[in-house]
């Protein structure tokens, strides 16, 4: 099964979507498989990480601000230069990620947390979730 779902961004954000891809794993009914997450866009990305200290989410945007500043000697630059730099973020950090479904759920740590990260921004975007059995 395939779902689509959108979300509305702002710009250097991250963004929870744990609760709604655990209740889609559970709706598909798929006792064990895999899910798979792709966020179709150029300038967003998906990691895992924890959930339990809200400032995590702005150490993690700080890090990879850090790691690809915004700065306009990029050699591409399709619109903006903040633009430029989540290319190269989206690329590092990855549009897709797969997923173990075991016993009707994800197989994910206590503390770990699925997130959509906004490079630019706002936006209005989306990502998919398929889930297949196997």
């Amino acid at each position: 099964m395939l779902k689509n779902f959108k979300i509305r961004t702002t710009a250097q954000d991250v963004y929870a979507i744990t609760d709604d891809v655990k209740a889609f794993v559970e709706e598909c009914g798929v006792q064990e498989g895999i899910c798979t997450i792709t966020i179709p866009h150029t300038t967003a990305a998906v990691t895992i990480t924890s959930f339990w200290d809200p400032h995590g989410f702005e150490d993690l945007q700080d890090e990879i601000g850090r790691l690809v500043p915004t700065r306009v000697d990029f050699k591409h630059q399709h619109d903006t230069p903040q633009d430029a730099a989540g290319h190269v973020k989206s690329s590092l950090l990855g549009v897709t990620m797969t997923l173990i479904v075991h016993e009707g759920r994800l197989l994910l740590g206590h503390s770990q947390g699925i997130y959509f990260l906004e490079f630019d921004g706002p936006r209005n975007r989306e990502y998919f979730v398929s889930v297949v059995a196997g």
